[in-house]
């Protein structure tokens, strides 16, 4: 974008923000109460490459026992979900991206099926702008022939 001078302006870069139904996603209280994570689409705006995966909203910390006790502790805090990126080595270089959540869920076993649901019905494995290289870790492009 140029202003008055002709001079670049810098556009505020929305790609460290979450969007769900064109709304963005700043805070857990954004989402649907019992939400543990959400299933995800991420678009690089150059390329058209995507990407679908899932990402929980709290992890567990396995902490060292206080002193005098034996048992460790377990601590569960927010993940980092508001600057994730994906899993995926190349997605995690894009810069100019579209973050779209597609499911809230409610579940671990949940958010593993709607994942594995979407990948199918998008047809990861095959699709040529798709980057997901298996599904579930059992499914791999060239394994399977239509």
């Amino acid at each position: 974008m140029l202003n008055m001078d002709g001079r670049v302006i810098q556009e505020r870069s929305t790609s460290n923000m979450w969007n769900y139904k064109g709304h963005p996603v700043t805070e857990v209280s954004d989402m649907p109460n019992g939400t543990i994570g959400f299933v995800y689409k991420i678009t690089n705006r150059e390329t058209r490459e995507w990407y679908i995966g899932k990402k929980s909203l709290y992890s567990t910390l396995t902490k060292p026992p206080l002193k005098g006790m034996k048992r460790k502790r377990k601590v569960t805090g927010e993940s980092k979900w508001k600057e994730y990126q994906s899993s995926n080595k190349e997605v995690q270089k894009w810069l100019n991206v579209d973050k779209n959540i597609l499911y809230y869920c409610s579940s671990k076993k949940e958010l593993t099926h709607r994942e594995t649901s979407v990948q199918f019905k998008l047809d990861v494995l095959q699709d040529e702008f798709a980057l997901n290289s298996s599904i579930l870790g059992k499914f791999f492009p060239g394994e399977i022939t239509l």
